[in-house]
């Protein structure tokens, strides 16, 4: 389990850096879908900047946990402007459609998130298994 954690942490930041350095290097792409009573230009390097922090902290180790827990925000931030979206006559990601497929893979990135964010189980003995390491006292 702890190489899947690792690979899926290593995964989704990379797919995070990669979509934060996209928003500075082709913030147009990313106009349509911020409404229009946002700043765009700012929110958009604004996102890109935390995506590319977020992605860089799911890559480190020591910096893991709060990172998806960082990355679980933001998609959860994202939620009711990709909902806004798919309530428009014509929504930015292209079609219906698409906008509800959207809806359905963030659900997925919050839930990858959550499992990412989850503490490692550390197994403590039961109370049988140190009545039984105990010196016998006679």
């Amino acid at each position: 389990m702890k190489i899947l954690k690792l690979i899926a942490a290593i995964l989704f930041g990379l797919f995070l850096f990669y979509g934060g350095i996209n928003h500075f290097m082709h913030p147009e792409f990313y106009n349509p879908f911020i409404p229009d009573f946002l700043p765009k230009l700012w929110v958009n390097y604004a996102t890109g900047l935390v995506e590319i922090i977020l992605g860089a902290g799911l890559c480190i180790p020591a910096c893991r946990r709060n990172s998806a827990l960082g990355a679980m925000v933001l998609m959860i931030a994202f939620t009711p402007i990709h909902l806004l979206d798919l309530w428009s006559e014509t929504p930015a990601i292209g079609s219906h459609k698409a906008a509800w497929i959207r809806i359905g893979v963030q659900g997925l990135f919050i839930a990858w998130m959550f499992w990412l964010s989850r503490p490692r189980k550390i197994r403590t003995k039961t109370s049988a298994e140190r009545r039984s390491s105990k010196p016998n006292q006679a």
